[in-house]
């Protein structure tokens, strides 16, 4: 956690990662116990999808599942690259050769590495509960529209998500051992050591956190609703991606720009 005081009140700032492990020992009812003493708490939104949003994402998958019509990875990668992704083509006896590189990236990490396996609650989970049960008010950023998100992907060049499919690459190669390490450095407040480990250098390489503009404004929402708590009275607790917050030019560093004293751990 960070805090921030204010003229009239405080802020705190949750620094969360996604997918814990069940193995890494953590202390949520400290977090509980957090957010049932505060005035207010802010909490990441989800996409807002329509039935439209589904009929949309069914004539337009092929853009977003696959590599454009008589191409494949060849054509994209490097020759190195493009044996590094046969090499794991060869262990998990895959063929990615014609999948979009984002679905391949996100079939590396979540079923190949499976670093979204054997979890527990995040931390917005148990924000979200402990603040329902203690009537504190939750506010979150604007969603986002399923159809610009589904449009935005769409119209993704392929060579765009080139750098989300070296990171998650590097994450499968090194293998589990970066999930535990990920979930020890969060909760032994390394800041450092989480964002420089493979998984969560791959998180933060793919969609939407690289898109210029959605990227963009996912930031920009966390960093203007925390300026606005600034002037609320009170505690107010928020629960941000921990990427987001401690990356170079992120939310802290953003704060610290536009004056605010921050109190907690080093997050260069």
């Amino acid at each position: 956690m960070w805090t921030i005081d204010t003229p009239t009140g405080t802020i705190i700032l949750v620094g969360e990662i996604a997918a814990v492990p069940k193995a890494t020992p953590w202390l949520p009812e400290r977090l509980e116990e957090a957010t049932a003493e505060s005035s207010r708490v802010i909490l990441r939104a989800t996409p807002k999808f329509s039935p439209g949003d589904v009929f949309r994402l069914i004539f337009s998958g092929g853009k977003i599942t696959k590599l454009p019509d008589r191409t494949n990875a060849g054509d994209y990668l490097s020759a190195d690259q493009r044996e590094r992704l046969a090499a794991l083509e060869a262990e998990y006896d895959i063929d990615y050769d014609r999948r979009s590189f984002l679905m391949t990236s996100f079939d590396l990490l979540a079923r190949r590495l499976d670093f979204d396996d054997d979890i527990t609650k995040d931390a917005t989970e148990i924000v979200r509960k402990a603040a329902k049960r203690a009537d504190v008010p939750i506010t979150r950023p604007e969603r986002f529209r399923g159809e610009d998100l589904l449009d935005d992907l769409a119209e993704a060049e392929p060579a765009s998500h080139i750098p989300c499919l070296m990171a998650a690459m590097t994450a499968v190669e090194a293998g589990p051992a970066v999930i535990e390490a990920r979930g020890n450095a969060w909760r032994k407040f390394d800041v450092a050591g989480v964002m420089a480990n493979p998984l969560e250098i791959a998180l933060g390489t793919c969609w939407p956190w690289t898109d210029d503009d959605l990227g963009e404004e996912i930031r920009d929402q966390w960093t203007g609703l925390i300026e606005d708590a600034a002037g609320d009275t009170g505690v107010t607790l928020a629960v941000v991606p921990l990427r987001v917050l401690a990356e170079e030019g992120g939310v802290l560093d953003q704060l610290e720009t536009r004056g605010f004293e921050i109190f907690g751990p080093d997050w260069r």
